[in-house]
């Protein structure tokens, strides 16, 4: 989805939006079976939802460790989710850098909103000035938690 290309560096890593570099199977098992928000999510499923986002492996020497993906109009409004880190490459401040990067690609500027959901990372996406909804009663949702389990 994304025309321009953004590629960061820093020691071994790699933060690139070129989405055939990801490696879809390790996104689909972290999802599908490591993930609290898409438990079971089918792989077609996940195939689907990078063709049509904007999408950012994080890689160590060419591996994936990790991924965040951006649905967005490109103009007002953009949805961060399926944000992970690969566990043993936690807390090495990645998460941190796949946030900075994510923010300050180019084609991601200027919108009026950005929205995430987040369980337990209220800490990081803090860090970056996401906030609880400033008026959650105009907030509503359709929720259908167990919808990968039908």
């Amino acid at each position: 989805m994304s025309k321009e290309l953004f590629e960061e560096r820093k020691d071994n890593y790699l933060i690139s939006t070129d989405s055939r570099k990801l490696d879809i199977e390790l996104i689909h098992d972290y999802l599908c079976n490591h993930s609290y928000w898409a438990s079971g999510i089918p792989f077609e499923t996940v195939k689907k939802s990078i063709e049509n986002s904007v999408n950012f492996g994080l890689y160590e020497n060419g591996k994936l460790i990790g991924f965040a993906r951006v649905v967005t109009d490109k103009t007002t409004f953009a949805y961060l989710g399926d944000v992970f880190v690969i566990e043993s490459h936690r807390g090495k401040g990645l998460s941190k850098w796949l946030m900075e990067c994510v923010l300050k690609h180019p084609e991601l500027q200027g919108f009026r909103r950005w929205i995430l959901l987040t369980r337990d990372a209220q800490g990081l996406y803090s860090q970056f000035g996401f906030k609880v909804f400033h008026a959650p009663e105009r907030c509503m949702e359709l929720w259908e938690p167990d919808v990968y389990k039908k």
